[in-house]
């Protein structure tokens, strides 16, 4: 078959430290926009990052990105920006001075301006503190500041959001958007499940190692809606309300704890769209309804089973 076509593509990828396969057989291709790269820690995420960056050498497998082996194509590795995991920052510098090494060691033309610009895109112009004084949002908005100064096609950012305050990661998912709608290929890792839903729908799904889903994100969100779910409900009148469910075909198990019921359902639209009615011919309030089960790793649980 022909290759795979992409700005950033992976066949047959095999990352093995001795005995310790970090990464196994991942295949993909990928092109302009954002994609995240999601999986629980110790999926295999940053190993796999590195090696399309050029970082690290597959143990078996090729990568492509920007049309040429990062490794061996400085054409390639010119179009990359990567914001690692790590600080690996200078903490006696300036941000200023942070970002102007980066755009030196890229050999950014007019790199005055290439600094501002990429200090505006991360919003900390005008801030002349050592990095050592800098948060650890403050210094995620540095490194990919520095990631961004050459202007690349293509983004690799491991974790980006980690340490960012609820302004700041709204402010950098709308930047992450901005850079994909302009045509450059971004690709963010990140093992929070909520903050890879405002990412957008394409995901790469990595669970020990291995690929286990590609595609839109909201399909396999849907894959949840055929597995058994389960939820806690805290109403008035929590025995009648239990037994109305299990009655209706809402839920297929039920545990009473208090004013709380946790239930499993194999229907979980049905029961979301019936739980309000059923407390309402109780005339039961209804205080809450928790997913138990929506999270990360319950998601990878589907999918790899």
């Amino acid at each position: 078959p022909p290759p795979p076509v992409g700005t950033v593509v992976a066949q047959g990828v095999t990352k093995a430290f001795g005995s310790l396969v970090a990464v196994s057989e991942v295949s993909f291709a990928i092109g302009p926009g954002v994609t995240a790269l999601l999986g629980p820690n110790g999926a295999g995420k940053s190993t796999l990052l590195r090696v399309l960056c050029g970082l690290s050498v597959p143990t078996t497998g090729t990568v492509s990105v920007g049309g040429g082996d990062p490794r061996t194509t400085s054409s390639a590795r010119a179009q990359i920006g990567l914001v690692p995991q790590q600080d690996g920052i200078f903490e006696r510098d300036t941000i200023g001075d942070f970002v102007m090494l980066a755009a030196t060691l890229s050999n950014v033309e007019h790199a005055d301006a290439a600094v501002d610009r990429a200090l505006a895109l991360v919003e900390l112009q005008g801030e002349h503190r050592p990095l050592g004084n800098f948060s650890k949002g403050m210094r995620q908005r540095a490194k990919i500041a520095a990631a961004l100064v050459h202007n690349p096609s293509i983004l690799f950012l491991d974790e980006p959001l980690n340490g960012l305050d609820p302004k700041q990661r709204r402010s950098m998912i709308s930047l992450f958007h901005n850079l994909g709608a302009a045509g450059k290929t971004v690709v963010v890792s990140s093992h929070v499940l909520d903050e890879v839903e405002r990412f957008g729908s394409n995901v790469l799904v990595m669970a020990r190692g291995r690929l286990a889903a590609q595609g839109d994100f909201h399909a396999i969100r849907r894959l949840m809606n055929d597995q058994p779910l389960r939820f806690k409900v805290v109403c008035q009148q929590p025995r009648q309300v239990a037994a109305a469910l299990i009655g209706g075909g809402l839920a297929a198990g039920v545990q009473l704890n208090g004013d709380s019921i946790e239930l499993t359902t194999n229907d979980a639209p049905l029961f979301r769209s019936n739980i309000a009615q059923v407390c309402q011919h109780f005339d039961a309030r209804l205080y809450e309804i928790t997913p138990l089960d929506e999270d990360l790793e319950s998601v990878f649980r589907y999918l790899v089973a």
